[in-house]
């Protein structure tokens, strides 16, 4: 029997109370070997502590014992963490990753500390390596120390329920597994309900399993598509008490640093069906001498940073979200509808705070003088464009006789003498008509409409351009820092293959040193009303850079203007409020200006609101997918005519023009040769007869499956291949001679090796 060590002087006393008080005392240092050294156990000592831990444990004291001892529910002092949702303040949560609900309760959630000067933004769904500091209160926080992981790998899907409890998940997405749920891991989600699903390990045998972590809602509600979309995508769209608590506070604006201009006859021109008004126009031949037949454009925008100050939740909550974000069942706003549809909407015949601009125009269009103010307007009249359209092109309708003479005839005055300039600076001039979903009470696909393009669109547009180069100018002149809406020239790779392509067309394109928008122009007036008019034009877009936001200015290529900053549309787009408050303080308007916090982190805002518009508009697009896959899944079987909108070694992408939504022809259904994919001209092409389908090509398709979640559509192919212009398969041919001439050098050149 082994004799006991005798205690060490002043070593502490191994005891149940000492134990539990070193643990909370020691938060990070709780293995039961540093247990053990600090208690100095040593020999047979080693039981007896081994069975002081294990009794805490069956007392319900103590938790852990794999690698650390811990208090139940508490916390250790940095661990990762999962942020998962936002409190009523709108401030972000995060839930501890490694968590035993069965030994300490359920998971608590803690807010979300972070500093945007040392950290990039944290998001929902995103794993942080956080510390545990604690306020005043006892309040504990996650004080981000670094960003682990982005965007978790959360699947979204659809729970069914299986006999005996638990059930599966059925995708949401494209190339998603499908998963089964244990009874346990279900979380009270019930059939038809959309759920986010962790994937578990993976067995060889069976469906995946996964544990569900959240219930998004039923499948069953009117919005559920576009609902799938802003979960997918992380999108903000529940605004958090204290944001809406904070805009309902607001009350009207003063007067203070603002000009009186509520007699001048301001109009706005939206949508029919636009619910706020952001935007006012005026024009008014120049009296001035000096500028013979010269015009002044005034254009109005809400004043949105009088009401989102910086720092304010109303300013966090925009900032996250970027944007407004745009669905055909829905809109998912920037702001809440107190600012947006109410205190800063230009309703007609209230006076309304707006930051103006005044342009002096000459005779050719072109833009002398610009100087902006701080006003208090109102509204003389609110029009839709086809109202204000037919009310110029001399049509019966409802708007008044004085309003067309001494407001819209001015405007259309002024639109013709800017339109001379534009086409002298010749901006990028796509030919892209852009669909519209009209959806029924029910919220389902009623039918798609192609907006008619009106003049009264395009003179509120190039009003717009000239306000938002002006706002550019102003913080350039005072050298104020903003963020810019920049576009870059195509890169050299996707303008050579942009050349090979045309060259198959016999369409030559400059050298790239010398390409301005006006050489694309020129491509696309030799093939406008031709054959191969859309198919130019989509291949011009995707050699086009993305536009972005950024503090640098780079100029806007497609716009063809050296400097360019989004001004017009502060209540749905966060830069645009950047650019006001830029022009507040660089201006001294008052209230409300660019912060020097916002100036240190223009770049990282820049970033996030690039992130920000990429995620919308992918979300938009996917919504409109499931819209059509649902709207035609029951006409499984029917012919269709189409167009090939995208060309791949795996298949065929076919567009419905009727419904703006594509289907995939896998390649190796198109028929009983080999179709060999040519990217440089954008061609399947068959191995034998050297026909085949084109981007841009007229087919008839059969509709074969539709999967409304997942937004997909799958097509047979009716059409023949046809017989594709000889600049294409001779390039083909080749092409092919040239890898056949390689394949066969390399195996003369092995066989030399080998002897």
């Amino acid at each position: 029997m082994a004799r006991r060590q005798p205690r060490e002087p002043n070593r502490p006393e191994l005891s149940r109370e000492a134990v539990l008080r070193f643990i909370a005392d020691n938060p990070g240092r709780t293995s039961k070997r540093d247990i053990a050294k600090a208690f100095g156990v040593k020999g047979d000592e080693r039981i007896a502590l081994k069975d002081l831990l294990a009794d805490l444990q069956a007392e319900g004291v103590l938790a852990g014992g794999r690698k650390r001892f811990g208090v139940p529910g508490a916390l250790p002092p940095v661990g990762v963490f999962e942020v998962r949702g936002r409190d009523d303040d709108g401030a972000l949560l995060a839930e501890p990753v490694n968590w035993d609900e069965d030994e300490s309760g359920e998971r608590p959630r803690l807010p979300v500390v972070q500093d945007r000067a040392k950290t990039a933004a944290a998001g929902i769904g995103e794993r942080i390596l956080a510390r545990v500091v604690e306020d005043e209160a006892g309040l504990r926080r996650a004080e981000v120390i670094r960003i682990l992981e982005r965007k978790r790998s959360l699947a979204l899907g659809v729970f069914r329920t299986m006999p005996g409890g638990g059930g599966r998940v059925e995708p949401v997405e494209r190339k998603q597994l499908e998963y089964s749920v244990r009874p346990g891991d279900t979380k009270d989600a019930e059939d038809g309900d959309l759920v986010e699903v962790e994937p578990g390990p993976r067995s060889r045998i069976g469906l995946p399993v996964g544990r569900i972590v959240d219930v998004v809602g039923s499948l069953k509600s009117e919005r559920a598509i576009s609902t799938i979309a802003l979960h997918a995508y992380g999108i903000p769209h529940v605004f958090p008490k204290a944001v809406l608590d904070e805009a309902e506070r607001a009350g009207p604006a003063t007067m203070a640093h603002r000009e009186d201009w509520r007699d001048l006859p301001l109009v706005t021109i939206d949508p029919a069906d636009a619910k706020d008004h952001d935007d006012a126009v005026h024009a008014a031949d120049d009296d001035d001498p000096a500028n013979p037949g010269g015009m002044i454009v005034t254009v109005a925008i809400a004043d949105v940073s009088w009401y989102v100050r910086p720092g304010t939740k109303l300013d966090g909550e925009a900032r996250l979200r970027g944007n407004s974000v745009y669905f055909p069942d829905r809109v998912v706003p920037m702001l809440p509808e107190r600012i947006s549809n109410d205190l800063c909407s230009l309703r007609e015949g209230v006076d309304r705070p707006a930051l103006a601009v005044r342009m002096v125009i000459d005779a050719n269009g072109e833009k002398r003088s610009h100087g902006f103010h701080r006003i208090m307007m109102k509204s003389h009249a609110k029009l839709a464009y086809e109202q204000a359209q037919a009310a110029i092109d001399g049509a019966s309708g409802d708007v008044a006789p004085e309003i067309v003479e001494t407001m819209l005839r001015p405007l259309w005055k002024a639109y013709r003498l800017v339109g001379h300039s534009r086409e002298r600076r010749q901006p990028l001039d796509l030919d892209l008509p852009e669909k519209k979903i009209k959806l029924d009470a029910q919220g389902r696909v009623e039918k798609v409409v192609v907006p008619q393009r009106l003049d009264a669109h395009r003179l509120i547009e190039e009003f717009m351009i000239l306000a938002n180069v002006s706002a550019a100018e102003t913080l350039e002149a005072r050298r104020q820092a903003l963020i810019y809406r920049a576009h870059d020239a195509p890169s050299l790779s996707k303008l050579e293959s942009l050349r090979d392509f045309l060259r198959t067309l016999d369409i030559q394109l400059a050298k790239a040193g010398t390409l301005r928008p006006s050489h694309f122009n020129g491509i696309l007036r030799q093939v406008k009303a031709s054959e191969h008019e859309n198919l130019v034009n989509e291949v011009v877009l995707r050699s086009q850079s993305q536009a972005v936001y950024t503090p640098e200015n780079i100029g806007h290529f497609g716009l063809n203007l050296m400097r360019y900053a989004h001004f017009t549309s502060p209540i749905r787009r966060y830069a645009d409020l950047v650019v006001h408050r830029a022009l507040v303080t660089a201006l001294s308007l008052g209230e409300g200006g660019l912060s020097r916090e916002d100036e240190d982190n223009l770049e990282q805002t820049a970033e996030e609101i690039s992130r920000a518009e990429r995620r919308a508009m992918a979300a938009e697009r996917d919504t409109v997918d499931r819209l059509i896959a649902h709207h035609l899944a029951e006409r499984i079987g029917e012919t269709f005519d189409g167009r090939v909108a995208g060309v791949t070694k795996a298949g065929l992408f076919v567009q419905l023009p009727t419904y703006g939504a594509d289907g995939f022809v896998p390649i190796s259904t198109l028929g009983n040769e080999f179709f060999h994919y040519d990217e440089v001209s954008h061609s399947l092409i068959g191995d034998r007869s050297g026909h085949g389908y084109r981007l841009g090509d007229p087919v008839e398709v059969r509709l074969k499956e539709a999967l409304p979640l997942a937004g997909s559509m799958q097509f047979e192919m009716l059409s023949e291949p046809r017989e594709l212009p000889r600049t294409t398969t001779s390039f083909h041919k080749s092409a092919r001679r040239k890898r056949v001439g390689r394949t066969d050098k390399n195996v003369a050149a092995k066989v030399r090796k080998k002897r």
